[in-house]
């Protein structure tokens, strides 16, 4: 039997043999979900329910962890760091990788090593990259300070003092993955027909008038998935806080990631902590669904 396009059509049991060849091909990602991210979440879950002490008896106790959070003055404020640590990178984050693939989109002499020296601090081992900003940023022997006394600037203590402290390791962050972002950025550049460009000098148009009118519509869903990548990023930044302030000075640092590995291996409150970590999964959950649902406000799409 023949369908409305002249092929043959193909019977119920050749169907079912394609679907079960699809799951067959899958199987292994699904059972590879299922035991290292689906049954660890629900067993974080199910301890999340519980008074459970790293040493000692385990005992149930509903939801009294997360009315708990209600009045935890730390959890309060490991929340508004991470959000004030998000609002930082991300807009630093995105708007200096535009402006650095806008920059070397084109070809010119030695374009390859500028593209190379901003994409190697992404390459760089995270610890090794924070241990070394640590040494930087030092309050007397630091070269960021040297630097600012030839010109004669006293620098400030840049990690031990609460004004300066998160808005270094912001920095610092972004300078690490700036390199990343640049390079989505630069491929979908690339991509953007150059008869468009063409058409609008012909216009009279200017750098500028052709990026906001031309590039930037074209690369929005390239600029929308790095968006949401680096907003997680950020929500679940914990490696230099670790390494270079320890959530100091006082709690100016301490992040909801690092708030649940020290209530969780310094607290040994493996409960309060996987509530926390669920907690968290939830607000980058909601954030995702939101992004999905307004993208079409403002993503263009080419037909």
């Amino acid at each position: 039997m023949l369908n409305n396009k002249g092929k043959p059509k193909k019977t119920f049991s050749a169907k079912r043999g394609e679907a079960i060849a699809g799951w067959l091909f899958i199987s292994p990602m699904v059972v590879g979900f299922t035991i290292f991210m689906f049954a660890p979440l629900a067993y974080a879950f199910f301890m999340s329910l519980h008074e459970w002490p790293l040493l000692g008896e385990q005992a149930y106790i509903g939801l009294e962890n997360y009315r708990n959070m209600m009045e935890d003055a730390s959890f309060s404020n490991s929340l508004k760091v991470t959000i004030l640590f998000s609002l930082g990178l991300v807009p630093l984050n995105i708007i200096l990788a535009l402006f650095l693939a806008n920059l070397l989109k084109e070809k010119f002499w030695g374009i390859g090593f500028f593209r190379t020296a901003i994409f190697v601090p992404v390459m760089t081992s995270l610890v090794v990259w924070a241990i070394v900003w640590k040494y930087l940023l030092a309050p007397e022997l630091g070269f960021i300070n040297q630097m600012l006394g030839w010109i004669g600037i006293n620098g400030p203590s840049w990690l031990l003092n609460p004004d300066t402290a998160l808005p270094s390791v912001i920095v610092v962050s972004v300078l690490k993955n700036v390199g990343l972002n640049m390079i989505l950025f630069l491929t979908a550049m690339q991509q953007v027909p150059k008869e468009l460009y063409e058409a609008a000098e012909l216009d009279g148009a200017n750098n500028f008038t052709k990026f906001r009118n031309i590039t930037f519509p074209l690369i929005t869903p390239t600029v929308f998935l790095t968006l949401i990548i680096t907003t997680i990023g950020a929500m679940k930044i914990f490696g230099q806080v670790y390494v270079m302030t320890n959530g100091g000075p006082g709690e100016s640092t301490k992040v909801l990631v690092y708030y649940i590995w020290e209530t969780a291996f310094k607290l040994f409150d493996m409960g309060y902590a996987s509530a926390l970590a669920f907690v968290l999964f939830f607000i980058l959950l909601i954030f995702t669904i939101i992004s999905w649902v307004v993208r079409k406000r403002w993503v263009f799409y080419e037909d």
